[in-house]
């Protein structure tokens, strides 16, 4: 049976490698690099955050702290939501390069929201 640290520790080494390769990549589009375009760039976050995804959920189940029942864990999740919507405007869907550089920054605050939340598990 697979530990809760294990687990836990897979998440968050995860969540450090998204963020890492996240401001890599915004570094890149920052600079009009054509690293962007390789696949392996293109695929790496992909199977980095499938990962992260499932020890989330994998977390949750073991340790029951269901969205309906912590806030946090509610908190968590739409600031992970605003992470993915922000973060698709910055390193792809950003008409202008000054959008991209602002939908990056705030991808990144978003990020760091969601380190503050885990950290904290504030009650509400």
């Amino acid at each position: 049976m697979v530990s809760y640290v294990l687990v836990k520790h897979i998440h968050m080494s995860c969540a450090v490698l998204t963020l890492l390769f996240f401001l890599i990549r915004g570094y890149w589009m920052l600079t009009g690099s054509k690293m962007l375009s390789k696949k392996p760039v293109k695929i790496l976050p992909h199977v980095i955050d499938t990962v992260l995804l499932i020890s989330a959920i994998t977390l949750v189940v073991m340790s029951g702290w269901y969205p309906t029942w912590f806030n946090w864990v509610t908190l968590k999740i739409i600031l992970l939501v605003g992470y993915i919507v922000v973060g698709t405007i910055a390193l792809k869907r950003g008409r202008t390069k000054k959008v991209r550089a602002v939908a990056f920054v705030v991808a990144v605050a978003l990020v760091f929201g969601l380190f503050a939340v885990a950290g904290m598990k504030p009650s509400f």
